[in-house]
């Protein structure tokens, strides 16, 4: 345990405020914002599905927000070392957060090489000319153009981690963040001049509750658990960088706010467009890598469209994962005693070694399924999002609404090397929830006894149903 806490001192942290909820943001807004949201919009009565997404943000995403960074600012510790000062029988829960985010980069990675290489085509050549079924199928049938674009994802988010908190992650996340925000109002500026687009606006502003099924609860519920980075230690990994000072009320306030507002934001680019061209905005990954870049094309202006569209899903691919990798990282660091380089670039080989695989799994290994009908790629998807991921925020909830009592986590050791230099190591005094939260009392939170009664009660309850639905 003196081990531990000792690597803590010195230990990384951001620079400011703004940079952790540019980070954390950033880790929060995905692939999914951009695809699966619109999808479910269309799919779900338009702001019929809204108005309840955002209910379940407020009231549960922010809980669960609030909770795992309040752990790692607490704990200045990775999330194995984290839960181990709740108790040492909880370790395991900080496993489980790196085991889940290990598998959710061996697949996620290959997606953001998909967005390498059609940003690549897009600026190379003229989509006006492109059948893009086609090209998925052609690149994806090749397993050196999938692996040579996974590396060079690979590289990307490696080179942003092995900087470190400050002058990597948060330097560049104050840079995607903004720019993803301007392309993505650049994009819906072009696609709401479209056409046709206001059926696909009065689509977004008039609800449709007749749509509103148990299946729309769920996905609501479930877009809000899994678009926040919860449950796999990112969240508790970031927030254990934030300087003990900090106001984290008002980042854990700021970061759903964020994710919902660029997910919509994607909606009103995407949903106005698909109507325009008559196609139906209720499909998956095709819609943002067939369906998209085909409306595209028929756009004027529709290769300068196609390429910021892409820089935009590549900026919100990169902020994810490397909120996941960086998870790792610290692990490496704080529980193993590693350095930052040896640790990013141990890592970055074993997750991009790890993702062939997934790769491979729409080309030469289509016919290899784990589990039946799915491939590689899909099984390690469907056991992160629907086992792992829900299991992992359950815990959370268990962890800090019954079992985190905080106290003296530590003793002060005084050592002699053999040069006769002394060191100290300090104890830590590991906070209860409501203490961490608000600052010892110095942050006032009316909403206080809602958080308790909402991650003791609510918030497990939710999440034990996604689970069961989900399974």
């Amino acid at each position: 345990m003196e081990k531990e806490e000792n690597k803590s001192q010195g230990r990384d942290q951001w620079a400011s405020s703004l940079g952790f909820i540019m980070a954390a943001a950033g880790s929060a807004v995905g692939l999914g914002n951009l695809w699966r949201f619109p999808f479910l919009v269309g799919q779900h009565g338009g702001s019929a599905f809204l108005i309840i997404y955002l209910l379940f943000l407020v009231f549960i995403g922010l809980s669960l927000v609030l909770a795992e960074i309040s752990i790692g600012r607490s704990a200045q510790l990775d999330a194995v070392s984290s839960f181990n000062l709740i108790s040492p029988k909880l370790k395991w829960v900080g496993g489980m957060g790196i085991l889940t985010g290990f598998i959710l980069l061996s697949y996620y990675p290959v997606v953001g090489g998909w967005i390498v290489y059609y940003l690549y085509h897009c600026s190379s050549s003229a989509v006006s000319n492109t059948d893009f079924q086609q090209l998925f199928i052609e690149y994806t049938s090749n397993p050196t153009f999938s692996i040579v674009t996974l590396l060079i994802y690979s590289c990307l988010g490696y080179g942003i981690v092995v900087c470190g908190v400050e002058k990597g992650i948060e330097k560049y996340s104050k840079i995607m963040m903004p720019a993803l925000l301007v392309i993505l109002l650049l994009v819906m500026c072009r696609t709401i001049s479209l056409d046709g687009a206001m059926k696909g606006i009065k689509f977004l502003i008039h609800p449709d509750f007749s749509k509103v099924t148990g299946k729309t609860i769920l996905d609501a519920m479930g877009q809000v658990f899994f678009s926040l980075s919860l449950g796999m230690g990112a969240m508790l990994t970031y927030g254990s960088y934030i300087k003990k000072d900090a106001n984290i009320i008002k980042s854990s306030v700021s970061i759903p706010l964020i994710d919902a507002s660029v997910a919509y934001l994607a909606a009103i680019a995407i949903i106005p467009a698909v109507f325009a061209f008559g196609v139906e905005p209720t499909q998956g990954p095709s819609l943002i890598f067939i369906t998209l870049p085909a409306i595209f094309t028929k756009m004027p202006m529709g290769t300068f469209i196609s390429i910021i569209f892409f820089i935009l899903m590549l900026f919100a691919a990169l902020t994810s994962s490397i909120s996941m990798q960086e998870s790792l990282v610290a692990y490496l660091i704080d529980h193993k005693g590693w350095k930052r380089f040896n640790a990013t670039t141990f890592i970055a080989v074993l997750i991009f070694f790890t993702a062939i695989p997934s790769c491979l799994s729409f080309g030469i290994l289509k016919d290899f399924h784990l589990l039946p009908g799915k491939n590689v790629f899909d099984t390690l998807d469907f056991f992160a999002s629907n086992i792992l991921l829900p299991f992992g925020g359950l815990m959370l909830c268990i962890c800090v609404g019954w079992l985190w009592d905080g106290g003296l986590k530590s003793k002060t050791i005084i050592e002699r090397t053999s040069d006769g230099e002394t060191i100290i190591r300090e104890a830590i005094i590991f906070n209860k929830p409501l203490q961490e939260i608000t600052n010892n009392g110095h942050i006032s939170f009316p909403f206080l006894s809602a958080w308790v009664f909402m991650i003791k009660w609510v918030c497990p309850l939710v999440i034990l149903t996604i689970f069961i639905s989900n399974l």
